[in-house]
Order: C-alpha cells, then structure tokens, then sequence
C-alpha cells in the first residue's frame, strides 16, 4: 500500500475531492496548512507572504490505483491548462502497516 500526500491550493481542494470520489476513492483526510515552496513566498506589493495557506490530502491506497490517483489529483488541481507556479506537490510514500481501531484489525 502506499500513502499519497498532496499538497495543493485551497480553492482546488473541494474539485479535487470531487474528482477522486467520483472515481471511487472518498477515503481521504484533510487538513490545512501553510508553507512555501522554492519560490520562498510571494510578494504582493509592499507586503510579502512567508507562509502561504494551502490543504493537505492524505489517501492509503493500494499500490495499482497510485498512477490514477496522481492524474486525477494532477488534472483536477492545475490552475488553468499549463498549471502555475503554487499549485502543489504529490509526494508517495510505502505503508507497511495499516490497523483499524475499532477492531484492532491489520488491513494488509
């Protein structure tokens, strides 16, 4: 299994939700977060932004869905066609054991 981690923009976050529960994956947790990327912030006019608000989505899913996943989350978070500077990252990384609470079980 593998957990994908996305980190996009706020206002894309309810179609990206959309887009990944209509292909049938809705088990995903969201949170709000802030952070900067290489550009190290934006300035706008005399004010400068150091930590810019952003939502972070996690999503456990077996190896064979990761490439659908990241083009969904790929085509649904990209502002405009050619995307922008901002519209986030996907990382992945291997889960090597998942447990649920109310029985105790292990899901692999």
């Amino acid at each position: 299994m593998l957990l994908i981690k996305a980190i996009i923009r706020p206002e894309k976050a309810p179609e990206v939700l959309s887009e990944l529960c209509d292909a049938g994956f809705p088990a995903v947790t969201k949170f709000d977060v802030v952070g900067r990327g290489k550009q190290r912030g934006v300035k706008v006019g005399e004010i400068f932004y150091d930590e810019i608000p952003k939502q972070m989505l996690l999503i456990v899913v077996k190896d064979e869905y990761k490439d659908d996943i990241i083009k969904i989350i790929t085509r649904s978070a990209k502002t405009g066609n050619k995307g922008a500077f901002g519209d986030g990252k996907i990382f992945v990384t291997p889960v090597e054991e998942v447990y649920t609470i109310s029985s105790g079980t292990n899901e692999l």
